[in-house]
């Protein structure tokens, strides 16, 4: 088999748009555009953002001639006092027309009603002292889409410092923060001591928060026990059994909000979520903001149905885990992807205060790939 050696001494053609030249992996061809955009001196060394800017050339980019030095390609161009050098490792890379791999971009692994004791835990000291246990943190929301911090401060202060760990707060139309408690007047089904079904959060934004942090800051309640799953697994076991169903939550945008005296805000999600490739990333729910549908009626026919078939199986014993959220814990998880509920509870048998935030995921995933990687510039 060829290595990137043994093809230093093949020619490279030149054509009208580009060029061809052999590779490790076989013959490859490069557009000339695309060879001169991305020259390594296109890009500054400090700040590793693009510098130059091709929409200034004053004619389409040409080579004069091209060859294979070594490990690299030489280019000078035609009109332009330039020479570009490219590592052919590099050009490999980029010779498919494939995404740049990405390590942030993990497996998901499913879990089910008794994931409890498995859940990755990290304490709030650790994390705060070593970036490896970050990244692992990152890694397990990433791949589980939940994990816990233990020995939280009873402070608000260790909130903001957990979830900037991995990004910055992301407000919501609730504000940076929200406390958890019941209310006088509540604006929130969460501010009551009523049972709450198994949800996502605030859908009723046009972009809804990715990662949610809830720190349990006294708990001492009878009831109250949470209720989480993994929506993944739900929506991959409702594909297996009923497919057209699965599609039509897959492709059909329906209607939230989320309206009190100061705000009214509206959307349209997909219940179930895909990648590009048809992998189910997580899934959009909540019966206290879906909002009056405006579906074609004969369309409701069909998508009713699965919708509450689908809502049924989101409270099936084998995939929900039940447990109790301590005081000094925080639990974390992907709020596109985590269906999560509480039962009820008895006010007046103690207290139940939990301080929750949210983060994007994106961030996130940029974290995890700034501790783990040395990117494309370093």
């Amino acid at each position: 088999m060829d290595t990137l050696a043994d093809v230093s001494a093949n020619p490279v053609t030149l054509g009208d748009k580009g060029l061809t030249l052999p590779l490790a992996a076989g013959e490859a061809y490069f557009n000339y555009y695309w060879l001169r955009d991305n020259c390594p001196s296109s890009f500054d060394s400090a700040t590793r953002e693009r510098s130059f800017d091709i929409m200034h050339l004053g004619a389409a980019p040409r080579p004069d001639w091209a060859q294979i030095d070594g490990g690299s390609l030489t280019v000078g161009w035609a009109g332009e006092a330039h020479v570009s050098t490219y590592p052919l490792s590099f050009l490999e890379a980029y010779s498919q027309g494939l995404p740049r791999f990405d390590p942030a971009e993990k497996p998901r692994r499913a879990w089910f009603a008794d994931h409890y004791g498995a859940i990755a835990r990290f304490s709030h000291a650790e994390l705060k002292a070593e970036p490896a246990r970050v990244a692992a943190w990152i890694e397990a929301i990433l791949v589980e889409g939940v994990a816990i911090v233990t020995e939280m401060p009873d402070t608000d202060e260790a909130l903001t410092e957990t979830a900037e760990l991995m990004g910055h707060v992301r407000p919501t139309f609730f504000g940076l923060y929200f406390d958890v408690r019941t209310h006088i007047k509540p604006t929130n089904l969460a501010y009551t001591a009523g049972a709450l079904e198994m949800h996502t959060d605030t859908p009723a934004e046009e972009y809804a928060p990715g990662v949610q942090f809830l720190h349990m800051r006294r708990n001492s309640v009878e009831g109250g026990r949470n209720l989480f799953l993994d929506g993944v697994a739900v929506a991959e076991a409702f594909r297996e059994a009923h497919p057209e169903e699965f599609r039509l939550l897959a492709e059909t945008e329906v209607p939230y909000y989320c309206e009190h005296d100061h705000y009214d805000m509206r959307s349209r999600q997909r219940v179930i979520e895909l990648d590009g490739n048809g992998n189910v990333t997580g899934v959009t729910i909540s019966q206290h903001m879906f909002d009056i549908s405006d579906l074609p009626q004969d369309l409701l026919d069909s998508y009713y149905p699965a919708f509450v078939r689908f809502g049924k199986m989101l409270q099936d014993d084998r995939f929900v885990m039940k447990f109790t959220l301590h005081a000094g814990e925080c639990i974390v998880f992907d709020n596109h992807r985590i269906v999560h509920g509480r039962a009820a509870y008895t006010a007046e048998s103690g207290e139940r205060y939990l301080r929750g935030c949210y983060a994007d995921r994106a961030e996130m995933r940029s974290t995890y790939r700034a501790l783990t990687s040395e990117g494309r510039f370093k």
